[in-house]
């Protein structure tokens, strides 16, 4: 893959049949502070297609290093991670959860607010043989490998972007951003408005519903929110965790069928549609890697422009608070 390429192992996880490695890649700037873009998949194992478009965009990059010398030139400024099976033997035994049955979006230490202790969707403490569960008072391997590498890659850097992808919801692909714990918007807000807005402009057309991802359910433990709060505890560079929900429901609209797959209501199952799917984000990766090299525009606000950015977003996503404000 090329000079710039590092592996990383980060441990293994297993059962008594299975001992799988948790590996990922980084590629460009050794500095620490440096600008940070990460790609991270496969959290749930039913969700093979988000794992795939990593690898495909991984894959992709990889190639553009042999050749493409402004891609080569870039990596001297910024960093760019990649974790694309963060659960491989929830893959391999076709199941959400780790080995454990734990959910690894609900397994972070971090608590939602107004929500039952034994909510569901948002994350259950009762056993590990029911959906959503959350673990036993402790982050599973996977969940730590994540955590520990993301804090090794980028908790000393002035502006993070990461992007973790998921499907199973919605007939809209959404990128989601913090919080999933509570309604009330994140510390980053203009921050986020701004590179929305830079998004919307340079690509008019695009597809993508940006919202809190809240708006639609929040829950416990979700590992980002509890990545972004350590961050900013250590930091204060700006970090934007986001979560790229595909939306599924399409791909079963057009091929009902696939309701009766375990995989269906997760997966694009036509070929066609498959090889369309991992092509689909390349230009949301583009963007995302020409907005961390030039990252001022969204991470440097000064305060009129955070100001103008917050009241934007407040009108935008959170038009209830907007309103209680004015």
């Amino acid at each position: 893959m090329g000079p710039e390429g590092e592996t990383h192992f980060l441990g293994f996880t297993k059962t008594e049949k299975y001992e799988l490695p948790l590996v990922a890649m980084s590629f460009g700037s050794k500095d620490p502070a440096a600008p940070v873009l990460g790609l991270f998949g496969g959290v749930h194992g039913l969700e093979r297609i988000g794992a795939q478009v990593v690898l495909a965009m991984m894959k992709s990059f990889a190639e553009l290093l042999q050749w493409d010398s402004l891609t080569r030139s870039v990596l001297g400024q910024i960093r760019i991670v990649f974790f694309p099976m963060v659960n491989p033997i929830g893959m391999l035994e076709v199941r959400r959860s780790n080995p454990n049955g734990v959910d690894l979006m609900r397994n972070s230490p971090t608590l939602g607010e107004n929500i039952s202790k034994h909510s569901f969707v948002g994350g259950q403490t009762l056993s590990p043989k029911l959906p959503w569960f959350r673990g036993y008072e402790k982050m599973e391997n996977e969940s730590q490998a994540l955590v520990d590498f993301c804090k090794a890659q980028f908790f000393q850097s002035k502006a993070v972007i990461t992007v973790d992808f998921h499907s199973g919801f919605g007939i809209q692909d959404r990128l989601w951003f913090p919080y999933a714990k509570t309604k009330r918007p994140f510390p980053h807000l203009p921050e986020m408005m701004a590179l929305t807005q830079n998004l919307d402009r340079t690509y008019p057309n695009h597809f993508y519903k940006v919202e809190p991802q809240a708006l639609n359910y929040t829950t416990h433990g979700d590992l980002w929110d509890f990545l972004y709060d350590e961050f900013c505890a250590q930091n204060t560079g700006t970090y934007l965790p986001l979560c790229l929900e595909m939306g599924s429901w399409m791909w079963i609209k057009k091929n009902p069928l696939q309701l009766f797959s375990r995989l269906g209501p997760f997966n694009p199952i036509k070929p066609h549609r498959h090889k369309r799917i991992l092509r689909r984000h390349m230009t949301l990766f583009d963007y995302l890697l020409k907005a961390t090299v030039s990252h001022q525009t969204w991470s440097g606000l000064n305060p009129e422009q955070k100001n103008k950015f917050q009241e934007r977003a407040n009108q935008h996503w959170y038009p209830t608070l907007s309103q209680e404000n004015s």
